[in-house]
């Protein structure tokens, strides 16, 4: 099993002493189930693992009343193990089939608090969205996405992922260190970070194998259209889908409505976008007017860009061959960084980012990113080689005069005047850098 970093966080979930029921969201096969099948195996003497979609009997529990007591005993005898609250971790997986056990979950908090309930599931972000009378304030909530970066490195090569979480100051790394992590970050951006096709490579170094995963795991998304989405809007689904890699190749990554289908507008494609982005699939990024704080009161919504959840899956459904990354020292250039920015984006909510924007200044100059740091604004430039020209950021510069930038890039890391180079590989380290920079 890949090491994941959420592990710390329910960790914290367990020991709390303000513990209440946990909803474990996360994009279809990010890896939910098994990283909760492992929190009990390491942290509980006993896991009661209940699988909504698999088991239609389970439905049947909650349908008489939402009692906690009698929720025990009858999934104890279904499961036919004693769920003790002091050491039993309690799973209730792909939860979303049914409701009622989502609505249970304010019971338990209020009169069985002692245990340890997870609920998680593909599709929960539409389940809750769409559920009437959800109560607030009687779960805790945990998100788990598409394994980061550094997940992936501290399973493909540990030692070099313990040696670079050493590195505080900003003298160079050496030459044949910046190869092997360039290779590394090559190999993760042609994968991605979902668990299975990580795995499947990191078991059989065969990128083909990996690959298959990844149309698997593309298909099992499209049959979820069909299947969980409402009947009106499963083509509109099929059409943005297939629609985001080909708006990201335009020089202009803006969403259009009308590259979708030809005369679209919002009022016809916002349920379906929507539907997407409960699911998790894809993320939003708007463009922020002024980048002020708060940078929310600066959103420009009709102006926004679409990427990926994972990146690899990007790589896949744009039909970017494996070869053209791994072989080409100027990557993508012929996707125009694309998949980079997408790469920076999944790393930087994998950090805990949440509001995350992006900055125009009419047609003369585009920001990749823009996020908040404490009490700062930063800009962020994204380039996918050595080549790091930026316009863009020097017209931001002598227009807002920021205190610091950050530049992800292939460049080895540095820190020329107000701007930090830091390379794509080394991005979850990126606060760190911030803080020890002098910036702030």
């Amino acid at each position: 099993m890949i090491e994941r970093n959420l592990m710390n966080d329910l960790l914290l979930w367990k020991k709390s002493n303000n513990r209440k029921p946990l909803i474990l969201k996360g994009v279809r096969q990010c890896g939910k189930t098994c990283l909760l099948q492992e929190f009990g195996k390491r942290y509980f003497e006993n896991t009661a693992y209940f699988n909504f979609e698999r088991n239609e009997q389970l439905n049947s529990v909650f349908e008489k009343d939402s009692d906690p007591n009698r929720i025990i005993m009858e999934l104890s005898l279904l499961g036919r193990q004693k769920i003790n609250p002091q050491n039993t971790l309690i799973i209730f997986d792909e939860v979303q089939t049914c409701p009622k056990a989502i609505n249970s979950l304010k019971y338990f908090c209020e009169e069985k608090p002692e245990y340890a309930l997870v609920a998680a599931g593909s599709l929960l972000g539409i389940t809750l969205a769409g559920e009437v009378g959800f109560p607030v304030g009687k779960v805790n909530f945990l998100e788990l996405h598409p394994c980061s970066f550094d997940e992936f490195l501290n399973s493909s090569n540990q030692q070099l992922k313990q040696y670079i979480q050493n590195i505080d100051n900003f003298n160079n790394i050496s030459s044949a260190i910046c190869n092997e992590l360039a290779e590394q970050f090559k190999q993760y951006l042609c994968l991605g970070g979902m668990p299975e096709v990580l795995s499947t490579f990191l078991q059989t170094k065969d990128f083909m194998a990996a690959e298959k995963v990844q149309d698997e795991i593309l298909k099992s998304y499209e049959l979820d259209f069909s299947k969980h989405a409402p009947k009106n809007d499963i083509v509109k689904l099929f059409l943005l889908w297939k629609s985001i890699p080909l708006q990201l190749a335009r020089e202009n990554a803006k969403f259009m409505y009308g590259e979708v289908k030809s005369g679209a507008r919002a009022r016809d494609l916002e349920d379906a976008l929507r539907w997407l982005l409960e699911a998790g699939l894809i993320h939003k990024i708007s463009r922020v007017e002024k980048p002020s704080i708060p940078l929310a009161a600066y959103e420009d919504r009709k102006c926004f860009k679409l990427y990926l959840a994972d990146t690899g899956l990007l790589r896949r459904l744009a039909n970017i061959p494996i070869e053209s990354i791994l072989l080409d020292d100027d990557i993508f250039k012929e996707y125009k960084g694309r998949l980079v920015e997408n790469y920076v984006l999944q790393n930087l909510i994998a950090c805990g980012k949440k509001e995350i924007f992006y900055w125009t200044s009419g047609n003369t100059a585009e920001l990749d990113f823009v996020i908040q740091h404490k009490n700062q604004i930063i800009p962020v430039e994204v380039k996918s080689g050595l080549n790091v020209r930026a316009r863009s950021l020097k017209v931001y510069k002598e227009k807002y005069q920021p205190e610091s930038a950050i530049r992800f890039s292939m460049q080895n890391l540095k820190r020329d005047d107000y701007l930090l180079n830091i390379p794509l590989y080394l991005l979850f380290q990126y606060e760190k850098f911030v803080e020890n920079s002098n910036f702030l």
